[in-house]
């Protein structure tokens, strides 16, 4: 019997074992499948907690539908009937500017709207800087021999204006990556404004007449049940990593157990994984789904030059803060899912949540949970801070943007530290040069958010694909 180990089990290691486990059934080719985690419990950063009435999300509170990994992974595992999409009622959300929440205008994508007269009338941008903006109507495209790895920044600049980008892209784009707009690359992250560009020369033509196309609702009539744009579990995410542990619970788990080395034995093609408690096991094939930096800790015996390039991948941390509320301690009408905060607005927060308005069962009727998130790429040093003065930071923006002056009937403060892989300028290239050295080590595979996708349907995808891979390899090794 071939043997797998996969080291860590977060949601990417658990994808994996789960396909692996699929795909030894329908095939009838038996194997032996071992999960090195090196905390104490499994699912990584996917963490909810139940707390006197309220649900809360430690880390991911949902994930994005239109990338299908991770419904259809729920509807192999039978939780089909368990998902729960947003609140039909309040879909929108908030940008920061001063002490005000403006409502980001209706038929706005991410850097620029899709409908004219909301986006004059709104108040996220001065008059100047719809100008310029505007300006995207008649400028040239890029002369590229598509070689170009712009930033964000500078794309957003280039097409839409400086005011574009430090109200609205950084705070909406920057914030899903936690990230420096100066760095961020938008081939990596993006890529569909470089296409949209290329293609209609205007991002606003081009995004207007996407829009005029067949509407999420229509073209999901024809896709079986439809869904939101995010959608989450009824008892929140941790739903998903219960269940898979129930479809694992027959192999071998060891949790508390660090991997300190894999090696690969060049003449019997075969990988010896070690721990830290002097554990040495032999096998077949491993599945490496932990953050890059660890990767290359692992692999720095058996190819020096594929742990470099998995050591250049940086990583920045960040903090979540629930806080549960009275609803009548909140004067804010709560309208919305949540809001995103510029960075040149000098605030603690990056963005907060309305977690009981975004789905429902979050919290007790009369009740409020909220979630704020602190740290990233441009203020990594609020992460460190002690957990009393990051819950004040975060009640004073609180304050300031909500009007909430009292306190919190409970906080929790939960730290992700180096969690967030950063897609800086050149990052498709160091994963390509990755992915060259990895093919030269049969039965390495690795898997996560470090490559290409940091969502929860990325990371599963990626788990997917290296357990396919790897049982792929194991077979024709058999042949």
């Amino acid at each position: 019997m071939k043997r797998v180990a996969i080291i860590g089990a977060g949601i990417a290691g658990l994808a994996a074992a789960h396909r692996l486990l699929e795909r030894s059934a329908d095939t009838g080719e038996p194997l032996e499948l071992l999960i090195f985690e090196a905390g104490s419990r499994l699912g990584g950063i996917i963490k909810t907690e139940e707390r006197d009435g309220f649900l809360l999300e430690h880390g991911p509170d949902s994930f994005i539908t239109e990338k299908p990994e991770a419904l259809e992974l729920a509807r192999r595992l039978g939780l089909e009937s368990q998902l729960i999409q947003t609140n039909e009622t309040h879909r929108r959300n908030f940008i920061a500017r001063g002490t005000r929440l403006i409502p980001v205008p209706a038929g706005f994508q991410l850097i620029a709207p899709t409908q004219f007269w909301p986006f004059v009338n709104s108040e996220i941008m001065s008059w100047s800087g719809k100008a310029r903006m505007a300006l995207d109507l008649v400028l040239p495209r890029l002369k590229t021999n598509g070689m170009m790895d712009e930033s964000l920044a500078q794309f957003i600049r280039r097409r839409l204006g400086r005011e574009a980008l430090e109200r609205v892209a950084q705070p909406m784009i920057g914030g899903i990556y936690t990230a420096d707009p100066e760095k961020l690359s938008l081939q990596a992250t993006m890529p569909r404004f470089i296409e949209l560009e290329r293609k209609h020369r205007s991002v606003i033509r081009a995004l207007r007449k996407e829009s005029a196309g067949p509407s999420r609702e229509n073209q999901s009539q024809t896709q079986g049940a439809r869904y939101s744009l995010f959608a989450s579990f009824d008892r929140g995410m941790q739903v998903l990593v219960d269940r898979l542990a129930d479809k694992l619970a027959r192999i071998g788990i060891a949790l508390r157990t660090r991997v300190t080395a894999v090696a690969l034995d060049r003449t019997s093609i075969q990988w010896q994984v070690r721990s830290e408690h002097g554990l040495a096991i032999t096998v077949d094939a491993v599945c490496l789904a932990v953050p890059a930096y660890v990767a290359a800790s692992l692999l720095e015996e058996t190819d020096v030059l594929l742990a470099a390039g998995l050591n250049q991948i940086s990583y920045e941390s960040t903090a979540t803060v629930n806080l549960a509320y009275r609803r009548a301690d909140i004067p804010h009408p709560m309208d919305g899912f949540g809001f995103v905060v510029p960075f040149i607005e000098k605030r603690s927060l990056i963005a907060c949540t309305f977690s009981s308005v975004k789905f429902a069962g979050r919290a007790p009727q009369d009740s409020v949970l909220l979630r704020a998130f602190v740290g990233g790429a441009l203020q990594p040093e609020l992460v460190e801070l002690e957990e009393t003065e990051i819950v004040s930071r975060v009640r004073a923006d609180l304050r300031d943007l909500l009007g909430i002056e009292n306190a919190p009937l409970f906080s929790e403060v939960s730290r992700w530290r180096k969690s967030m892989p950063q897609y800086e300028i050149g990052h498709i290239g160091r994963v390509n040069k990755i992915a060259e050295r990895l093919a030269a080590l049969p039965g390495l595979a690795l898997a996560g958010n470090a490559y290409s996708g940091v969502g929860i349907p990325d990371c599963i995808r990626s788990g997917e694909t290296a357990a396919d891979s790897l049982f792929a390899a194991i077979h024709k090794n058999r042949e």
